[in-house]
């Protein structure tokens, strides 16, 4: 294996920090609440400049409510084996609410203990301008690039990037890649770096069981009025076993046996169930760290988010009754497949109760054992200078089928933000030091891939 030195990178590292830390407040100080509106031209334009700037060939596209910005580096020289990797972000953040929880004003970056607080510091600002830089200090040093890189940065993650599918299968060709690589999200609660090869998908249904037309005194209408409370909770009492299993026809149906290398992965992760009793503030979890991680990234699940029905202190027999669900799916699962399955079962149990998909992301996965995500992870290791948490797929939802499945390419998401970045919550955060060592990484990754042949 190939040794590489560090020692140009860390020197320009060292020699730009400052620099890098003030473009980064400059980028944070530009608001882009992405459910609001608020800055979000100024920031795309922000953004497209700042590619501009760093050597990238930019374009603006409009598909949806707010612009995509792409831009694209032809490596130096070309050959057959030329790798081209797409880098993902995006630059929408969250509203900064409840302000009165922020110690320092969410729009104007304050730097304590050094760490970097303002909203998108690590989601996703900090994370997508370590790649810029990265390009920057490879070009400086190296006077090019000796990889094909592309990079798509959006505005309308926060709200599920509704825009984002239809625009990769309308632009297939322009991004087509050997990789799909994104930072976004903190790292394990250990320190240690993380590698995900994957996402859970996401099903979410509102049921609704109506009764008379209008809400009702209990004691007055009390055993002549039916209340759409007992219909729903029965049916819901039927959907899942005593020990947990779902009982609507086909839930399971489609999912792959756990491959011996996600399996051996499993077995790799750090676990301490101490840790996770306190994380989630229960103690009756009793669970070894293979079925922790097997449950959470490869098991589909199905949770009741929310109940309502009436209101507190009155007494009614209240018209309507509604449950929120959601569902998550693992690879080899298909959310309008589900959403089938569980209206059939609705429809069979409790047909006079209504069910409306609010909103579904499929499931997205790339094999472990792939030479290049091979190299991903001996570049995370080497650039960290510590072996990373690797993860056959998170628990979570963000919409990386667009690459899996609409675009056909690998996809592999590497986390530069710290454990507890607090994304979305006040006192957004990300570390200077992880925000550099962002910078290294994108650099290394940038010559590995370029020496390992790993392209096409």
């Amino acid at each position: 294996m190939t040794t590489y030195d560090f020692t140009e990178i860390d020197d320009a590292i060292e020699q730009g920090k400052a620099e890098f830390i003030e473009m980064l407040q400059k980028l944070l100080r530009q608001k882009s609440i992405s459910h609001t509106g608020e800055g979000m031209e100024e920031c795309a334009e922000a953004v497209r400049l700042l590619l501009q700037q760093e050597g990238f060939h930019t374009t603006v596209y409009r598909p949806g409510a707010y612009p995509i910005v792409y831009g694209e580096i032809t490596a130096l020289e070309q050959t057959a084996d030329t790798p081209t990797v797409l880098l993902y972000g995006h630059y929408d953040v969250m509203p900064p609410d409840p302000l009165n929880e922020w110690v320092s004003d969410p729009f104007e970056p304050e730097i304590r203990d050094g760490k970097i607080y303002a909203r998108g510091a690590g989601d996703n600002k900090g994370q997508f301008l370590a790649h810029i830089l990265a390009v920057r200090n490879y070009v400086k040093l190296h006077g090019g690039l000796p990889i094909n890189l592309k990079i798509l940065i959006e505005g309308e993650e926060e709200t599920g990037s509704p825009s984002l599918a239809d625009f990769v299968a309308d632009h297939r060709e322009l991004l087509k890649a050997d990789l799909v690589y994104t930072s976004d999200g903190p790292k394990h609660a250990s320190g240690a770096p993380v590698v995900l090869l994957g996402v859970r998908g996401a099903l979410s249904v509102r049921l609704t069981s109506k009764g008379a037309a209008w809400d009702n005194h209990s004691g007055n209408k009390g055993n002549i009025v039916p209340n759409p409370v007992w219909p729903l909770i029965s049916l819901l009492h039927g959907i899942r076993s005593g020990d947990g299993t779902v009982q609507v026809e086909g839930f399971y149906d489609g999912i792959p046996e756990v491959s011996e290398a996600d399996a051996e992965a499993l077995r790799r992760l750090p676990f301490d169930l101490d840790d996770l009793k306190r994380q989630v503030g229960h103690d009756g979890i009793d669970l070894d760290g293979e079925t922790y991680y097997r449950r959470l990234s490869l098991e589909p699940t199905f949770n009741v988010f929310g109940l309502h029905a009436g209101g507190r202190d009155k007494g009614i027999i209240p018209a309507v009754a509604e449950a929120y669900l959601d569902v998550r799916l693992v690879s080899g699962q298909d959310p309008l497949d589900m959403y089938a399955k569980l209206e059939r079962h609705v429809k069979k149990h409790a047909p006079g109760i209504g069910i409306e998909r609010i909103m579904s992301v499929p499931p997205s996965k790339t094999p472990i054992d792939l030479p290049i995500i091979r190299t991903v992870i001996e570049t995370v290791t080497e650039a960290c200078a510590l072996e990373p948490v690797v993860q056959p797929a998170m628990g979570g939802t963000l919409p990386d089928y667009v690459w899996t499945s609409v675009l056909g390419a690998p996809s592999v998401i590497v986390p530069y933000a710290p454990y507890d970045e607090a994304n979305h919550s006040p006192n957004e955060n990300t570390g200077i030091a992880d925000f550099l060592e962002g910078i290294r990484c994108t650099y290394h990754l940038i010559r590995r891939l370029a020496d390992s042949g790993d392209g096409e």
